[in-house]
């Protein structure tokens, strides 16, 4: 009898660690579904676990490029509902998942889109939520060209980016011609994308 009892606590026992870890896993698939069917939000790289906030349409080279508050007050809106709460000015944290989403700091106005994350410390099961340009920035490091060619064309078609403020931020070097001219590509389909809809008539957060 007692062993038994020994054997059904075990089973129990052993049952709860896949249940908690899959309804993790859950929640963090319903976020993920939730901020992609926001049209102001997407997880722009599910990969290196980046969210875009939706900036704007048209961009001149040198605009500011930051998360603005309306920006933030959108991510944070739909995030609420995974327990997610403001640990500090910079970081939204989901305490139960060991889950931060990292907002990077304003810089300076001439900072670099690169430069987005240099300071910044994540954890692997951590999120950044970023610019469309700071998102393509991301990318641009992490990747091939052929890749994050195809990455950004998935950006860009939901979210245009300031393709002419990263191209200013590349380096002057043969390395990095066809990185330029993927840029000069991905310009033209994002202005196809910006003359129609669902883009053409979507303003910026207020």
């Amino acid at each position: 009898m007692i062993d038994q009892l020994k054997r059904l606590f075990a089973r129990k026992t052993y049952a709860v660690v896949p249940y908690e870890a899959a309804k993790q896993h859950a929640n963090s698939a319903d976020m993920v579904a939730v901020l992609n069917a926001d049209p102001f939000l997407m997880v722009a790289d599910a990969g290196l676990r980046l969210i875009s906030v939706f900036d704007d349409l048209h961009y001149d080279r040198a605009d500011l490029d930051m998360l603005s508050a309306p920006m933030r007050r959108r991510a944070f809106k739909k995030l609420a509902p995974f327990e997610y709460f403001q640990r500090s000015g910079s970081v939204i944290e989901n305490r139960a998942a060991d889950i931060r989403i990292h907002m990077p700091k304003f810089r300076a106005l001439g900072a670099s889109p690169f430069d987005a994350l240099r300071e910044t410390s994540m954890r692997p099961q951590d999120y950044a939520l970023l610019t469309p340009t700071q998102a393509a920035a991301q990318m641009i490091a992490a990747y091939e060209v052929d890749t994050a060619k195809e990455r950004l064309a998935a950006l860009v078609l939901k979210h245009p980016a300031n393709l002419l403020r990263l191209f200013d931020y590349l380096e002057p070097t043969p390395s990095k011609a066809a990185v330029r001219e993927m840029l000069g590509e991905l310009l033209f389909l994002q202005r196809a994308a910006v003359a129609k809809e669902p883009l053409k008539s979507r303003r910026a957060l207020r």
